[in-house]
């Protein structure tokens, strides 16, 4: 079980993780002896939070800057406990520590009291997803052991997490200095009736071994390795939960492509009937499918993710410049990396006041946030509240490089095709007409405009191809364009990858949605339009035929096909340019004639 310790800093998080593993007997033989010697030459007082410590900067400054991940075992279970900082600059090293933990142990000085940090990380244990909260009231001793302390603290605290919806399973005065309440229940604590902290621990609901959950495997990258002697694909992940075995009938999302296990990979180790969670591995086939990193692949039969470009979420900002509604940045869930933008801010929280603020354009710097974020592209994805699936549910938004948010989905909202029809809808109502109507300009050019999409895995060819056709319908009287991706990359999109720190794969999906709205302009204005979108997938070509709506888009596919994207042509391998392009001009030229005879024998107008 995952557990992470948070709390404000010098509330005794460390002390209270150290001595409960000298207490259990979790402790390296010599351990304390060495970390006693280590406190006696530099001339400090032995401490046990110098046992998790490890840092030379902490034990100089007294705080923990990392999240030290930390192992012991009671009678009932193994245990990992996340001791993450309390120093409000070492927050997102906090959220990193807490992203994996099914509860939290959240510590509060019995001394000094509710401090801000106890209120901000009650709020990202909230916004995380995690609900098993135990407060202990660390340094009881100071106070005497004193009874109406512990029940001030109590009282506080308890509202304040009431106010964030979450139940606390339990207040526990401790004493991480000297024990008490930490494994065996206190005599100097005779007021408290409950359960000693490990006991509380052992009684709080596990998640279950990730092996038993659905199975998620987020494709990192595909590999080919001739010198085998075959030509097999091997898709390459980390299996974050459930387990695979060869003859699983497996599928992968947003691509919806389906196939069945042939074998099971690993790097210089025989093949294996099956991998569980935790394996790095990778998969072959028993059919040769193009997959992309940051698909899921996951069982036929099982819980399948949510594939969608819409959602809500909570967040938590961190970096010193606002998230700001309407911006984009980059947002990363496990193997997946896309352009996204903050649709809305529904509310902001602030975490000391638990002032609910409404209708922001901003969030500042540790505020917590309920935002709608919208992706550039489809993601698979499950909603970061089940305690299962964690890994496909939590995410981090970047920006300049540098992590800058973080945050779990709580609900999914639409996938592309809701939310591209609502777009035209919009650009449709605001949409203002010229004084020459579609049919006049038919009428005019003698053609109806539509966009022509060439797509295969040869671009060069494509682009030959392309450039062809548009000689030969020009030549024919024909208002034609060719307007490819490299246009838009070198002109209208140049700055993209500059200023948003996009990858190629993000800078393409920009460069397919303005293709589309271009499209759109060029076939409003009459013209057949062609276009050259190397290896387009299924979702590349939904987004170019929606936005280009009212007007027709046929798919031509020149040679290999790699995403089972449908084709209005085909065109087999091993065609010349000149070929090609004749054939992609019959098709045009047999679409036009039966268009016209629908034309003609269609009813006049009301």
């Amino acid at each position: 079980m995952n557990i992470v310790i948070v709390g404000h800093v010098d509330h005794g998080k460390s002390t209270l993780v150290g001595r409960l593993l000298h207490d259990t007997g979790s402790l390296p033989h010599g351990r304390i002896e060495q970390v006693r010697r280590n406190c006696e030459r530099a001339g400090k007082p032995f401490e046990y939070a110098f046992l998790i410590d490890a840092l030379r900067d902490e034990q100089a400054q007294g705080i923990t800057i990392d999240a030290a991940r930390v192992f012991f075992r009671s009678a009932r279970r193994h245990y990992i406990i996340i001791d993450a900082p309390g120093h409000v600059e070492f927050l997102k090293n906090m959220i990193s520590g807490a992203a994996r933990a099914e509860a939290a142990i959240l510590v509060i000085d019995a001394r000094e009291g509710v401090r801000e940090n106890s209120r901000r990380h009650g709020f990202m244990a909230a916004m995380l997803g995690i609900r098993q909260i135990v407060v202990a009231v660390n340094k009881i001793d100071l106070v005497d052991f004193d009874e109406e302390s512990f029940a001030a603290i109590h009282e506080e605290y308890a509202a304040f997490l009431e106010e964030v919806q979450v139940a606390p399973v339990a207040f526990i005065p401790v004493s991480g200095r000297f024990g008490d309440n930490l494994v065996t229940a206190s005599p100097r604590t005779p007021w408290y009736g409950g359960r000693p902290l490990l006991q509380q621990i052992d009684a709080l609901d596990g998640a279950g071994p990730e092996t038993e959950h659905a199975l998620r495997l987020p494709v990192q990258d595909v590999y080919k390795f001739p010198v085998r002697g075959d030509d097999a694909r091997i898709i390459a992940g980390t299996i974050t939960t459930g387990r695979v075995a060869v003859g699983d009938e497996v599928e992968f999302l947003p691509s919806r492509k389906r196939s069945r296990v042939r074998s099971i990979e690993g790097f210089n180790v025989p093949p294996a009937r099956e991998a569980a969670a935790g394996s790095a591995t990778g998969v072959t086939l028993t059919e040769e499918l193009y997959v992309r990193p940051g698909e899921v692949m996951y069982r036929v039969g099982e819980a399948m993710p949510e594939v969608g470009i819409t959602f809500r979420a909570n967040l938590f900002w961190l970096d010193r410049n606002p998230l700001v509604r309407g911006r984009r940045y980059l947002l990363k869930l496990a193997t997946t990396r896309v352009t996204v933008h903050v649709k809305e801010i529904v509310q902001v929280l602030d975490a000391d006041t638990l002032e609910r603020t409404r209708a922001k354009q901003h969030v500042g710097r540790h505020e917590v946030a309920e935002c709608v974020l919208e992706t550039h592209k489809p993601i698979a994805f499950d909603l970061g509240t089940d305690a299962e699936l964690v890994a496909t549910g939590r995410f981090v938004l970047v920006d300049q490089y540098e992590i800058a948010g973080g945050g779990i989905i709580t609900e999914f909202l639409s996938d592309l095709s809701e939310s591209l029809r609502e777009h035209v809808r919009r650009r449709y109502y605001a949409w203002m007409d010229g004084a020459v109507t579609g049919g006049e300009r038919a009428e005019r050019y003698g053609q109806r405009p539509c966009l022509v999409v060439l797509t295969g895995s040869v671009h060069p060819l494509l682009v030959r191809v392309a450039r062809d056709v548009e000689r030969e319908l020009f030549a024919g009287g024909g208002n034609v364009y060719y307007f490819g991706l490299a246009n838009l990359a070198s002109g209208l999109d140049a700055d993209i990858a500059r200023e948003h720190q996009s990858s190629s794969g993000e800078t393409r999906d920009e460069n397919i949605r303005h293709l589309g709205e271009i499209a759109h302009f060029l076939t409003d204005s009459g013209q057949i339009v062609l276009t050259t979108v190397a290896d387009i997938d299924g979702y590349e070509a939904e987004t170019l035929r929606i936005l280009n709506q009212p007007n027709e888009m046929l798919v031509i596919r020149v040679g290999v096909d790699r995403h089972g994207v449908r084709a209005d042509l085909v065109l087999p391998p091993g065609l010349s340019p000149e070929e090609a392009a004749a054939a992609v001009c019959r098709k045009l030229r047999v679409r036009a004639d039966v268009n016209a005879q629908s034309a003609a024998s269609a009813p006049p107008p009301a």
